[in-house]
């Protein structure tokens, strides 16, 4: 009983522990790292796991409790759900640097479909909001080239192959790869992003630092 009661003691004060959390790639990929830098600066000896899953996945991962915490775009309605938004993410053209677009500030959607297109496959969400949004102005999406990764699609791009829209979250990880970003236009596209839990759910200690963290690093990014 005593050791029993020991371990309970060390997870309640967060001298052990263990913590799940599902992410959308491009959030996991690029804004994440920090965040858990600074968590696991004050936590050590809390594990952290994370599941890096398209943003449909990590909805249905919060649903059947398999991990606490989810971070992912705002879902359309669910009151099963407690979102808190971060921010709002515009998408950016992604173009390679010898482009003549690349020396562009700006480009609308009817310029970049002039080029061959590259987009995630589907069922990510990315993928389905730029047919949302661009097939009501500019018919159906013509890709020519599909990836399930978004640093697939950032080489391939860099190539020469085409070109492409990400959230501007990606944008640092569209550059590592050796492309570019630009604003796009007519129309933008904007969609929250920001961290889910069950709502009638009570977080772990682990979880709800966690939680507190992220949402306390997301405010300083801004």
């Amino acid at each position: 009983w005593d050791n029993t009661e020991e371990l309970l003691r060390q997870r309640f004060t967060l001298q052990m522990g263990r913590v799940s959390i599902a992410a959308m790639p491009s959030f996991a990929g690029n804004l994440l790292p920090a965040a858990l830098k600074v968590f696991r600066g004050r936590y050590p000896r809390v594990n952290v796991a994370v599941h890096d899953v398209i943003n449909e996945q990590v909805l249905e991962m919060v649903r059947h409790r398999r991990v606490e915490l989810g971070i992912g775009f705002e879902p359309e309605s669910s009151s099963a759900l407690l979102f808190t938004p971060f921010y709002t993410d515009r998408f950016v053209a992604v173009v390679a640097r010898d482009s003549p677009l690349a020396k562009r500030s700006e480009v609308s959607w009817e310029e970049l479909l002039r080029e061959d297109f590259i987009a995630l496959q589907r069922p990510s969400a990315v993928r389905l909001l730029l047919e949302q949004a661009v097939e009501p102005r500019h018919g159906k999406l013509a890709v020519a080239f599909e990836s399930h990764q978004l640093s697939t699609i950032g080489r391939m791009v860099a190539n020469g192959l085409g070109v492409s829209a990400v959230p501007s979250l990606c944008i640092g990880q569209m550059q590592e790869l050796g492309a570019c970003c630009i604003a796009l236009v007519e129309p933008y596209i904007e969609r929250r992003i920001g961290l889910m839990m069950l709502a009638d759910h009570t977080l772990s200690a682990a979880a709800q630092t966690l939680r507190e963290v992220l949402i306390e690093n997301a405010r300083e990014s801004r």
